[in-house]
């Protein structure tokens, strides 16, 4: 039986005009596809009508995959490619399958040998390193670090080690209400001497990007807020 392919779709960062991060050929193709592996389905419902699809998402059918969703659906959306039938994998915001549940949909393609076709959009973790003035020739993402306060300084310290020994920038995330935690305890355990760049409401119009070393940072604090943001550390 033929199977269709499953198109990798960028989304916006934030609530801004897709039109403005989103290649118009990407938009264009939005279309093209009635079926929809989508992280948060209210989500991607906002994000195809204001692309232009508005008055036709009813047609549309949705299918969530998220950290909730169990490996045994995760498996059926198998059948979502039968009879050349093509899958857009939507994310909650940027680059699908990067930091993403969707990651799992895209092995599960390899796997039983469904090609897989990325689009170009924005990528908050690129676009931070681009903008940071740090390593962009030796990087690594660190993803989520520990929720736990100890933990979490514990792996900071180990990070900024890391750094210093290969030279290499570290890429960090966090859950928005935990931000301002998260900046105070790189402030408490790294090195003064330390480079952190914070990178929030990256493409947004108050977007947010500064690099200054650890004991400027703690001169000039700065608050975050519940704000997308990206934290990048070179030691």
């Amino acid at each position: 039986m033929e199977k269709g392919k499953l198109y990798l779709i960028p989304s916006p960062l934030g609530e801004n005009d897709p039109a403005e991060v989103i290649p118009a050929p990407v938009l264009e193709s939005l279309s093209s596809f009635k079926t929809f592996v989508v992280e948060e389905t209210r989500t991607v419902r906002r994000y195809l009508s204001r692309a232009g699809l508005k008055g036709h998402i009813a047609e549309l059918e949705f299918h969530e995959l998220n950290e909730h969703t169990d490996n045994a659906t995760i498996e059926s959306y198998v059948r979502l490619f039968d009879n050349g039938n093509n899958v857009a994998l939507i994310s909650e915001a940027g680059l699908p399958a990067v930091a993403d549940p969707g990651a799992q949909l895209v092995a599960l393609c390899h796997r039983c040998g469904i090609e897989v076709v990325p689009a170009v959009g924005p990528s908050s973790l690129m676009l931070s390193l681009m903008a940071s003035g740090l390593n962009g020739q030796s990087f690594a993402f660190c993803g989520y670090l520990p929720a736990k306060p100890d933990q979490r300084k514990a792996a900071l310290k180990s990070i900024e080690k890391r750094s210093a020994t290969a030279n290499q920038t570290q890429i960090c995330i966090e859950t928005p209400y935990r931000n301002d935690a998260f900046l105070a305890d790189i402030l408490a355990v790294c090195d003064g001497r330390t480079r952190v760049c914070v990178a929030a409401n990256v493409t947004m119009p108050d977007a947010y990007i500064k690099t200054k070393t650890v004991a400027q940072w703690k001169q000039s604090p700065v608050t975050i807020g519940k704000r997308p943001c990206v934290f990048l550390i070179l030691a």
